[in-house]
């Protein structure tokens, strides 16, 4: 037997390596419905004596490879040593006794991180949030709904969903599997790029919404709005949006927010959408895999009304976030750390909000820096930019096709997480080859990973000089 695709002898070889502590003290501490978990109204202002030092981040973070300069953790995050040894503890749990395990431990923790997250995103209730394993899962269960809003008639064929041009890989094959084949059509709202303010994105959001509506017979049904795009990587201005969309009677609005919570601000009340969903294991220290369904309640309909988690178990037809806390034995810890990634946050000035603040104004002091070195420039204003940031790179360059207006150069994206270091960021080079990916018209390239200090991209001779660029890859 495996249990999410790792066997059971792996498993237990792994654990075992590992100190048998018991979970965090915050873990064991869990709420009931409405109750602000045992008090903590706000759960990002928890006071301490004296702050984490930078010799305790690195130590924290000690397990990465140190031969690498990361300024990648846009893509799969990173997950402090704390928050592993809890995580173990609670895998080790399950694997000690598992039916103890299941029936008192699981779902009263669950409900402990729905609470949390519940607080973070000023959610009204804990009812609205439910836990799966990320933000492509939700984009599923929202998709699901919407296809069957066409297969069951309260949709006609050819109403409309609109998504942004820049929406994520996954997102667009979710909306052709789910929406196109249902009979609906899809509308891409072309943003340009590089992008100089949020009014160009919002114009451009006016048309695509004027086009689903053409000839008064399509009505939209839903609209998909990133809040951080991927790639290029830009903070979308979202409460603008939602709000066109409320004026221009749009059924639904889901925010997908793959790169949100720790990344940006969140607030969902204040956004205003239906449905709002982000990665936890990205920008909020979670090991993966872990996000959270917002969906907005409306009247006595509870949590997501009549959506479902795609993978049918026996809690199917009680509510979202009981159907997604159980979808069959497998390992649920991602889910139940969140009381010691909020202990590790609360250790830092600010909480979560100081973490964010730093990452953007070193994000983009480093972003800076490169163009400055590079004779470049950014992709975006600074304003527009979370901790993630578009550099364009001196080492592309292809004149405009036929039917193309503009030359064609190449942008990298740069991260900062709080165990970055200035150094990361000059990583010179000495080889490693840049790769370039056609997802879009613009050619975004991948790093391969290299030694640190020791890697450099073939560039030509007019920049072989002193021109640095960092290793990275995207999601």
């Amino acid at each position: 037997m495996r249990w999410g695709g790792v066997g059971w002898g792996d498993w237990l070889v792994a654990l075992l390596l590992h100190a048998m502590a018991s979970p965090s003290s915050s873990s064991s501490k869990h709420c009931k419905k409405n109750d602000s978990f045992n008090g903590c109204s706000n759960p990002t202002k928890k006071p301490r004596l004296s702050f984490i030092s930078d010799s305790e981040i690195q130590s924290e973070f000690s397990h990465h490879d140190q031969t690498i300069s990361r300024i990648n953790n846009g893509s799969f995050g990173s997950c402090p040593q704390s928050v592993i040894s809890s995580q173990q503890s609670f895998q080790l749990q399950f694997l000690r006794q598992p039916d103890h395990f299941y029936f008192n431990t699981l779902k009263s923790s669950i409900l402990h991180s729905r609470s949390i997250i519940k607080s973070l995103v000023n959610a009204r209730s804990v009812d609205e949030i439910s836990l799966v394993d990320n933000a492509t899962t939700a984009v599923s269960i929202v998709l699901q709904n919407c296809a069957w809003g066409f297969t069951e008639g309260r949709f006609n064929k050819g109403d409309v969903a609109v998504m942004l041009h820049y929406a994520y890989g996954a997102v667009k094959k979710s909306v052709q599997a789910y929406v196109t084949r249902a009979g609906g059509e899809v509308i891409e709202v072309q943003l340009p790029f590089p992008v100089t303010s949020k009014e160009e994105i919002v114009s451009e959001f006016r048309k695509a919404l004027e086009r689903g509506k053409e000839n008064g017979k399509k009505k939209v049904r839903l609209a998909v709005i990133d809040h951080v795009t991927s790639m290029p990587s830009v903070v979308i201005p979202v409460k603008e949006l939602v709000k066109i969309c409320r004026e221009e009677g749009v059924d639904q609005v889901f925010v997908d927010a793959a790169h949100g919570i720790g990344c940006v601000d969140v607030d969902v009340r204040d956004i205003g959408a239906d449905f709002y969903t982000s990665n936890l294991h990205k920008w909020f220290f979670c090991p993966p895999s872990i996000a959270f369904l917002y969906c907005r309640q409306r009247g006595e309909e509870g949590n997501g009304g009549d959506l479902h988690h795609p993978v049918v178990s026996h809690e199917y037809g009680h509510g979202l976030a009981v159907e997604s806390a159980w979808i069959g034995t497998r390992d649920y810890s991602a889910q139940l750390v969140v009381p010691a990634v909020l202990e590790f946050i609360n250790r830092f000035e600010g909480g979560i909000d100081g973490i964010k603040e730093r990452n953007h104004e070193k994000v983009v002091e480093m972003g800076e820096m490169l163009v400055k070195a590079w004779g470049t420039n950014l992709g975006s204003p600074p304003e527009m930019c979370g901790s993630m940031i578009m550099v364009e790179v001196p080492i592309y360059f292809r004149a405009p096709l036929d039917g193309e207006v503009d030359s064609v150069t190449g942008y990298a994206r740069i991260s900062h997480q709080v165990y970055n270091k200035v150094e990361d960021y000059y990583s010179s080079t000495r080889y490693g080859r840049s790769v370039p990916i056609n997802n879009s018209k613009w050619p975004w390239f991948r790093y391969h990973d290299s030694q640190k200090l020791t890697n450099k991209l073939e560039i030509d001779d007019e920049y072989q000089s002193s021109k640095i660029v960092p290793l990275l890859s995207f999601f």
